[in-house]
């Protein structure tokens, strides 16, 4: 398995989810979205994959979210995707595909969910807060 990371290096999240797919021994396709931002296209199969609605896709912190109004219900999915096209710092990360299924790791040991056979232990995150893999055996 090679799991994609839709990555912010900027993010602790985002770096603690990709610490995480590597020590579990996985070399992750690192995509920095806000480098390399995805097209509609892409976008549209992304949001299918992690089958979430759009709107749980969004950021709202340190993105043009309030400035456009993106709580407004007025908004089709459509719509939302195209903003987060034209503005991908709205999209929420890390974004993690392995294997046809997607998670938003938030928080990042979410990804644990995706990784059936994860063996990687305890985790301490930036923050020092401990994690580990509820199917890690010891």
């Amino acid at each position: 398995m090679t799991p994609t990371i839709y990555h912010n290096p900027k993010c602790g999240t985002s770096r603690n989810t990709l610490a995480m797919l590597e020590k579990a021994g996985l070399e992750p396709a690192v995509v920095e979205y806000l480098k390399t931002p995805l097209d509609r296209s892409q976008l549209a199969s992304l949001i299918a994959i992690l089958d979430i609605p759009v709107r749980e896709l969004l950021r709202r912190k340190g993105t043009p979210y309030d400035e456009l109004s993106l709580d407004d219900p007025k908004w089709t999915d459509d719509q939302l995707i195209d903003f987060i096209v034209e503005h991908p710092i709205l999209m929420n990360r890390p974004v993690v595909v392995a294997d046809g299924k997607a998670k938003l790791c938030r928080p990042s040991e979410v990804v644990f969910e995706l990784l059936p056979d994860a063996q990687i232990g305890e985790f301490t995150k930036e923050d020092g807060e401990i994690v580990a893999a509820k199917n890690t055996k010891d």
